[in-house]
């Protein structure tokens, strides 16, 4: 009998087609380069399509806030009943969080990578919203043009703004009624499933956007645009490497004692999982059964991982900053610093939940330009081209993040096993990757949305 069972075949695994969107965006981004370099004139006449792609990245922008911050809220009453692990653990990642987004802006402002490429006669359908976003009176006119007309015009109206303030409302109000509420974010977490899906089908368009904003932007300037394309999704690697290495592995040496190269060579597998997906959620599973492996107790895991994929978002924090800095250096039209300071505390808010879903982190992008310069806009259609490109940086970023939390929150509340740790980071202690076949792996057949702690 058991052996009949062992032989049974593994269901077959749905093969990933994200691999051939990669390639297509490369295909794309060289071609732009091509035609617009060879013929200017032409390059310049596809502008519309990269505007097009835009329009339908803003059209997901209200209900992928919505749904990810009224989960994110809702679900965090489960995380504040575990007491001290969940307070420290909020409370740090609202810290690292703010902290990443101040380096994406330090770095942004150092390196000024679109300088230059004045394409501020490109704004295209951004413009429209120029004299619109300057139109506002004073501090009460902005207070007031936050609070929507209804709660559901407040995800049709366009505005950012009343979407998350509506969305805020209803996750604090969730988040009240307690078990009450469960129905609810069932059914949010069921449309968040229909909006990333439909983001999805979008995002298979990039590379059209993407051509059709690379060959107009190099129809108009020349190949420095793609200088500086590669000067940003440089300087935003290494921002991240220096971020890892230097800012969160120095406060987990000093913290706890841990290096933050042992660690990561322990978590190699994981590494190229994420390489190979461009999504730091696929190596969830793993992170949790290699944390608790490694020494830190089930409870602190069970808290810190999960939480940390909604609110610990380094590396897309970094991204969202140096990116809305390079749109807005490039359109000739820089940030002031209120404005970059509102910009990251909008960000802040925004970002929570953006990571692991393709195309979240764009939509979010979109969304914080929307809110305090929508004639920026226009200039996603500059970052579709690379964004591929930096996806894995951004997955890497937060997975890293996320096990340094894990590390530093254990150390904090004292559920780490010091002795254990240092065993298993000298490979005294392997990892059994027979372990897998558990839970951990599995696909969850229940269609309810994850809580942020398994109850």
């Amino acid at each position: 009998m058991s052996a009949s069972t062992d032989a049974a075949p593994a269901p077959a695994r749905k093969r990933d087609r994200t691999h051939w969107l990669y390639l297509a965006v490369i295909v794309a981004v060289v071609a732009g380069v091509l035609v617009g370099w060879l013929a200017p004139g032409v390059g310049q006449s596809l502008a519309p399509l990269g505007t097009m792609f835009v329009d339908l990245i803003k059209m997901m922008i209200a209900p992928v806030i919505f749904c990810t911050i009224v989960l994110g809220i809702g679900s965090v009453r489960t995380a504040a009943t575990v007491g001290k692990v969940g307070g420290l653990a909020l409370g740090y990642f609202l810290v690292m969080s703010t902290v990443a987004l101040g380096i994406g802006l330090v770095v942004g402002n150092l390196l000024d990578p679109g300088s230059g490429m004045d394409i501020a006669e490109n704004a295209g359908a951004g413009a429209k919203y120029a004299d619109q976003a300057h139109s506002g009176g004073g501090t009460i006119e902005f207070l007031h043009d936050i609070i929507p007309t209804t709660l559901v015009s407040s995800l049709t109206a366009g505005s950012v703004l009343q979407a998350l303030f509506v969305a805020l409302l209803v996750g604090f109000a969730v988040q009240a009624m307690g078990s009450a509420g469960e129905p609810i974010l069932e059914a949010v977490g069921i449309v968040q499933k229909l909006v990333f899906r439909i983001l999805a089908m979008i995002l298979w368009l990039a590379p059209i956007g993407a051509f059709g904003a690379i060959a107009n932007v190099v129809g108009r300037t020349g190949l420095d645009a793609v200088v500086q394309l590669a000067t940003l999704m440089i300087a935003f690697y290494l921002t991240c490497l220096v971020f890892v290495f230097g800012v969160l592995g120095v406060l987990m040496r000093v913290v706890s004692g841990v290096s933050i190269f042992k660690l990561a060579r322990y978590l190699g597998r994981e590494y190229l999982l994420i390489v190979g997906t461009s999504s730091s959620e696929s190596a969830l599973p793993r992170l949790i059964a290699k944390m608790e492996h490694m020494g830190v107790q089930r409870t602190t895991v069970g808290v810190v991982v999960p939480t940390g994929y909604s609110f610990n978002l380094d590396g897309t924090a970094i991204y969202l900053t140096m990116a809305s800095i390079f749109i807005a250096d490039a359109l000739g039209v820089p940030l002031s610093i209120p404005e970059q300071l509102g910009l990251l505390l909008f960000m802040i808010v925004a970002s929570k939940g953006a990571a692991g879903v393709t195309g979240a982190g764009l939509a979010t992008l979109a969304g914080g330009l929307q809110s305090h310069r929508p004639e920026l806009l226009d200039g996603v259609g500059l970052i579709v081209g690379i964004d591929r490109f930096m996806s894995e940086a951004r997955a890497l970023t937060n997975f890293s993040g996320n096990a340094v939390a894990t590390v530093l929150i254990g150390t904090w509340t004292r559920t780490l096993d010091v002795d254990r740790v240092r065993s298993v980071l000298a490979r005294e202690i392997p990892f059994d990757e027979s372990t897998m076949v558990d839970d951990h792996a599995s696909p969850e057949p229940d269609p309810k949305p994850k809580s942020l702690v398994p109850v």
